[in-house]
């Protein structure tokens, strides 16, 4: 277990121990998490791993970027240390010198989960080889080509019944006025014969073809009902096998209870856990910290490496546990603990009044505080919504005409009416009313003006955080322009075109947007006081009156 433990090499007198654990999902590093990180930062500086996290422009391989995480812990002699783990592999390896060991390990030589393995592996490739045999690929060629022949053939007859049928009637239509009665009579029996016959000719046709579509299609199904066994195989196999391993991996908590993980998610009634469950670095902590008696003080997780293309994921910044995968695991395993409340979960307690900044009969703009919901959360009731439906009573309709994320200040449009409402969303939605947004950058920008554009979709593997994505993503404009620098940050206007969630967060952050989160961006950047991001500036038609009204409040950045 001393392999595990590392002891501070900086003196940790004068720090005072937390009263409680660290809230995993939304957290301030404790001093002693800060130390244990930067100690750890060191060591993975000079340590090499055979991987690219994207900090050597000269080395060789994909650069992929790493979660890691650090738990300070008291042993049973009271002594203070703390403990390290990465998520999920490094260099696809899940055992290193100095990083706790998983919870359970899939990656065992000997363990049923290599050799179940195995067996799926040979079954895909006994059904690759057989999709891509010649004979398969014959047996369908050929069912191609006859039901070509057939549709043509079938086709041909068609064509030559409907032009006899028309040759007939000609005739008849030619030898009337020269037949008698008893003629024309025969003409026609004779006629209708040639009909009839052409009429068998042609189920003779269909029933020759839909006999031997018949034989092409069963010669194709030996190899279509072997591709659909294996395939149901691997498909069982593989379900079983995932089952067994989410039935390993188990979990112990505070109170020394242990619970698996596909019973953990089953009382959430989820289908099954996401894929890498229990496999991140916070889970690893407190595994090994519980199963060897040592008293979790505080926590934090540090990304190290380069960021994702998708995600903004910053070199060295703390970030929250993801709530997918981690927030029903560690749900169970803080129990026991003394843990600190969820910040989110709380009101600000300095918000009396929400300031309105322009009022009249039909419509209202307040100013709502950083930090503050404009409609009521799960578990949050308090919001401008509320405090609105509050004001005005007799209102109608949504109120709201539009949003603001909980940490961003500024503007927000209140209708009275029902029919105000949708006269200001529709503006909304049309684009003609003028936003501008302030915010402070935490960096400097080498440009003066521009645009953004990087479509969004929410992370699914942790809401709400978004994800720029060229597949699935929502179309994200922004123009920006620069207002000033003050000590090292950057003062800019927000011009958003369309209205995504966080769209100016991840613009800022991005790399591939300005690459400078804004200033308290505890989801994109660093936690601080607030989020500096103001919305500042309103321009619209009034609904009633039609005239320009434009409000205003700067945000004293």
């Amino acid at each position: 277990m001393n392999q595990y433990i590392r002891k501070f090499n900086a003196s940790v007198e004068g720090i005072e121990l937390p009263e409680q654990f660290t809230f995993p999902f939304y957290y301030e590093p404790h001093p002693l998490v800060l130390l244990a990180a930067e100690q750890l930062q060191e060591d993975l500086s000079t340590r090499s791993f055979n991987h690219n996290f994207g900090l050597n422009p000269e080395q060789k391989g994909m650069a992929i970027g790493k979660m890691f995480g650090v738990l300070v812990v008291k042993d049973q002699e009271g002594e203070l240390g703390f403990l390290a783990a990465f998520s999920g592999q490094l260099a696809n390896e899940t055992h290193h010198n100095g990083f706790v060991p998983p919870v359970f390990d899939i990656l065992e030589d000997a363990g049923y989960f290599k050799e179940g393995e195995k067996v799926l592996s040979a079954l895909t490739n006994e059904i690759e080889a057989l999709e891509n045999s010649a004979e398969f690929a014959k047996a369908k060629a050929f069912l191609a080509q006859q039901k070509q022949q057939a549709e043509a053939d079938v086709q041909r007859l068609k064509s030559e019944i409907k032009t006899t049928k028309a040759k007939r009637k000609q005739i008849r239509k030619e030898a009337e006025p020269h037949n008698t009665p008893e003629e024309q009579a025969a003409l026609n029996e004779q006629l209708s014969q040639e009909s009839i016959k052409e009429q068998f000719n042609l189920k003779d046709c269909k029933t020759y073809w839909d006999y031997k579509l018949k034989e092409a299609e069963a010669n194709l199904e030996v190899f279509t009902s072997k591709l659909e066994q294996l395939k149901e195989e691997r498909a069982s196999r593989s379900v079983n096998l995932q089952r067994r391993i989410f039935g390993d991996y188990t979990f112990l908590n505070a109170n020394g209870e242990t619970r698996s993980l596909l019973s953990i998610f089953e009382e959430r009634e989820e289908v099954k856990p996401p894929a890498g469950s229990g496999d991140c670095s916070a889970p690893r902590l407190l595994q090994f910290a519980f199963k060897n008696n040592l008293m979790p003080i505080a926590m934090g997780e540090f990304w190290w490496g380069e960021s994702p293309r998708s995600e903004v994921r910053t070199h060295k910044y703390f970030y929250p546990a993801c709530r997918s995968k981690c927030e029903p695991i560690l749900g169970h395993m803080l129990q026991g603990l003394n843990v600190e409340d969820n910040p989110m979960m709380k009101s600000p307690k300095d918000v009396a009044t929400i300031p309105v900044v322009y009022e009249d009969e039909y419509l209202v703009v307040v100013n709502k505080p950083a930090e503050f919901l404009s409609v009521p959360g799960k578990e949050v009731y308090d919001s401008v919504y509320t405090r609105m439906e509050a004001r005005y009573p007799s209102a109608t309709g949504p109120l709201l005409v539009h949003r603001l994320d909980m940490s961003t200040s500024g503007l927000l449009l209140v209708a009275k009416t029902k029919s105000v409402h949708k006269i200001l969303q529709s503006q909304f939605l049309k684009r003609t009313i003028t936003k501008r947004y302030e915010a402070l950058l935490d960096g400097t920008l080498e440009a003066d003006s521009g645009e953004i554009n990087l479509p969004l979709r929410v992370d699914l593997d942790n809401r709400p955080r978004q994800l720029v994505c060229y597949e699935h993503g929502k179309p994200g404009r922004t123009k920006w322009k620069k207002v000033k620098e003050i000590d090292g940050k950057t003062l800019v206007n927000f011009y958003p075109i369309t209205g995504r969630t966080h769209q100016l967060r991840v613009h800022a952050a991005h790399a591939s947007g300005l690459n400078t989160p804004i200033v308290g961006d505890d989801l994109y950047g660093t936690r601080g006081e607030r989020l500096y991001l103001h919305a500042a500036y309103l321009k619209f038609e009034h609904p009633i009156t039609h005239e320009e009204v434009e409000v205003s409040v700067p945000s004293g950045f």
